[in-house]
């Protein structure tokens, strides 16, 4: 199996392509979070449960985003890194971004936001990480193909471990991913504000939400 043809382009173009739809898609689940509410209010239980779980999973995202940093950062346009989490996952970086998605729209206190968020970015990345595939199999032919091959997309294969003897680490790379995580801690007093309009009806509520 090779991966599927795509248009070429070169990955700063994917780039800003992912960032055009990114920000497309997180408008309109801002404005899905502003009109709807988890049930319970915004004092409730559940909101509180699901509130903290997002947290971990912001947490967890900010941590596994650092860590696959450390093995692939700079050298993704010049070599194909398989060890590590990019031994069990050809995009395990994308994978913690899609438990950081699932962390910020968990801070609506609404399972369906979250989940809602979560399946934007998994829709978002797929079509991304098909052009990167294709410019990857162009730029390394054969190798990346058995590389694609016995590795998964996204869901790791933890019977395929294996790890680097040494790693060369880029500390500005890693402290950019590591700041972009934190970005994700924004989504926190973002929505608080959304609970504050909301319990002091200064934003309407159309539906509750689980």
């Amino acid at each position: 199996m090779t991966p599927t043809p795509a248009p070429a382009l070169d990955l700063a173009a994917i780039q800003k392509l992912r960032k055009v739809a990114i920000g497309i898609a997180l408008l309109g689940l801002m404005t899905l979070s502003i009109v709807s509410q988890s049930v319970g209010g915004v004092d409730g239980r559940w909101h509180e449960s699901v509130e903290a779980v997002g947290l971990a999973a912001i947490i967890l995202s900010i941590v596994g985003r650092a860590w696959c940093t450390l093995y692939i950062g700079g050298r993704k346009k010049a070599e194909i890194v398989n060890r590590g989490p990019y031994a069990i996952s050809r995009n395990p970086l994308y994978v913690f971004s899609f438990i950081g998605a699932f962390g910020i729209g968990a801070q609506s206190g609404s399972l369906v936001i979250a989940a809602a968020f979560a399946g934007a970015a998994v829709l978002v990345f797929h079509f991304t990480v098909l052009r990167e595939e294709a410019f990857l199999l162009r730029e390394f032919g054969e190798t990346y193909g058995r590389y694609f091959a016995r590795t998964p997309r996204f869901w790791p294969r933890f019977s395929l471990w294996r790890d680097a003897d040494e790693l060369t680490i880029r500390p500005a790379l890693f402290l950019l991913t590591v700041r972009d995580g934190l970005v994700f801690l924004l989504a926190i007093p973002l929505f608080e504000l959304i609970d504050v309009g909301q319990a002091a009806h200064r934003l309407g509520v159309v539906t509750r939400l689980f």
